[in-house]
């Protein structure tokens, strides 16, 4: 029996050895190669988070159907309080009622994803099922998005330290305990409506009354609503350390960090931001191939992530551009190369440019057809006119990164809904797919946002002494 063990030993190890000696770089590892079977993992990766904070502080609002897109919201305004006593048998002189008027256009957002049957049978994943929910994701973030575009029209702006605008920030204007007291005394002095807040006008109580006292999770409060780095910045204050730890048991909202001093705060990595880049340069004029009239020109480029649209890089002002000809002018200027992203340019007459230029680099459809916007990173392009009016975000000091925190009362602005959120899936064959090549998912919604009060709300702009530290992934985001 052991002659056969040892016997049987030695066969295995001769085939294992003449396996090794043979399976050598070259033709042979190839042509192994090919009989590898490739494994996909039926889970796939998930995608980067974002924080859907912002528009769960709108106030909902109704645009009934077949009556147009337009909403207005009406206030009637305070009549004064009487400055002295009424005479004896003389009537006071009265007052006017006076109403201030907010209107919101509600415009149709959507999208779609096509997926041919070809791809359907032959991908590994459930490519339709992944689009149905990519399309979800998007959906939400695009009314979140929206919500911030709209908050960043109010009127209300302050700046960390009392810097007089955005480009004074420097990197240590920092986000404090200070600023937001600032900013709630400001709400409070011009009577901003609290969340979780009484509204009565009347309050006489009879002799004996004994209120019953706020569950603390409920006490009114004022909203912040801040990037997810400046919320580090507010961490490095022991105050408020210590008071969201005992509030953050009674979360309220999306992004809840906790209650202090009257305002409840809340983060978001969708807040918007803008970091200060050095000039890209002023271009090459020619005389020839636009519609640019002889003179001198400014002009300004931005840079957004493609996934989401909201100009981040901000160029500063480029130097003067002089066209010569009339009327015939163009001018030529390569775009940064920037990963992920994609450019728009401003032109102007002055320092500030306030429009987007035309170019034929930008996009062929839509509303913005033929303007310099959505343009390719590194790519040179020509600028032939002026196109539509647009102002670009003012660029703050080149290298230094500003993030606005909002702070909201109730009330403060609104989502006007004359369309729900729809989802369409078609799945079958019909007259324009007779062979039933195609499935398509899409989603639609026709709404507008509306400011209410500019008194119920502001931003104040501040730098972070955070970063993100690290680059993105290899995965998409």
């Amino acid at each position: 029996m052991k002659k056969v063990i040892v016997f049987l030993s030695c066969m295995l190890m001769s085939v294992f050895t003449r396996g090794v000696t043979n399976y050598s770089p070259g033709a042979t590892n190839q042509t192994i190669a090919n009989d590898i079977e490739l494994l996909i993992a039926k889970k796939t990766l998930r995608i980067a988070q974002r924080k859907i904070v912002v528009s769960q502080f709108g106030e909902k609002l109704t645009i009934p159907k077949n009556q147009g897109v337009i909403y207005t919201a009406t206030r009637y305004e305070r009549i004064p309080l009487p400055a002295a006593p009424l005479s004896e048998g003389v009537a006071a002189a009265g007052q006017a009622i006076t109403i201030a008027q907010v209107n919101a256009t509600a415009q149709q957002w959507g999208d779609l994803v096509r997926v041919t049957d070809v791809a359907d049978m032959t991908i590994a994943h459930p490519l339709f099922k992944k689009a149905t929910d990519l399309l979800a994701i998007q959906q939400v973030e695009t009314i979140e998005r929206n919500a911030f575009t709209t908050l960043m029209t109010g009127a209300q702006v302050n700046y960390a330290n009392g810097r007089a605008n955005r480009a004074a920030l420097v990197a240590t204007d920092v986000m404090t305990t200070l600023e937001f007291s600032k900013q709630l005394g400001s709400l409070s002095t011009f009577g901003a409506p609290q969340f979780d807040g009484s509204e009565a006008t009347d309050v006489f109580e009879a002799p004996g009354t004994t209120r019953k006292p706020k569950d603390p999770k409920s006490m009114p409060h004022y909203i912040a609503v801040l990037h997810n780095l400046v919320e580090q910045d507010m961490r490095q204050n022991a105050t408020i350390v210590t008071a969201w730890s005992f509030s953050d048991i009674n979360r309220l909202y999306n992004g809840d960090l906790g209650y202090w001093g009257g305002i409840r705060a809340t983060a978001s990595n969708m807040v918007p931001f803008w970091t200060g880049v050095a000039t890209v340069g002023a271009g090459t004029p020619s005389t020839t191939g636009g519609a640019l009239a002889n003179g001198t020109y400014y002009l300004q480029v931005t840079g957004a992530p493609s996934l989401t649209s909201v100009e981040q890089q901000i160029y500063q002002v480029a130097t003067v551009t002089t066209v010569g000809g009339s009327g015939a002018g163009s001018i030529s200027i390569t775009l940064p190369t920037l990963t992920g992203y994609v450019f728009s340019v401003y032109i102007g007459t002055t320092t500030s440019p306030t429009n987007l230029a035309l170019s034929g680099s930008g996009p062929t459809t839509g509303p913005l057809a033929g303007q310099a916007t959505q343009l390719a990173s590194g790519a040179t392009v020509i600028l032939t006119g002026t196109g539509v009016s647009q102002t670009p975000p003012a660029a703050p000091a080149t290298g230094v990164t500003v993030y606005p925190t909002f702070f909201l009362g109730k009330d403060a602005y609104g989502t006007c809904m004359l369309d729900n959120i729809k989802y369409t899936y078609l799945t079958m064959a019909d007259k324009y797919d007779p062979m039933n090549q195609t499935k398509v998912a899409t989603w639609k919604t026709m709404y507008g946002n509306i400011i209410l009060n500019n008194a119920y709300f502001s931003r104040t702009e501040a730098s972070s002494a955070f970063s993100t530290g690290y680059s993105a992934g290899t995965a998409t985001e």
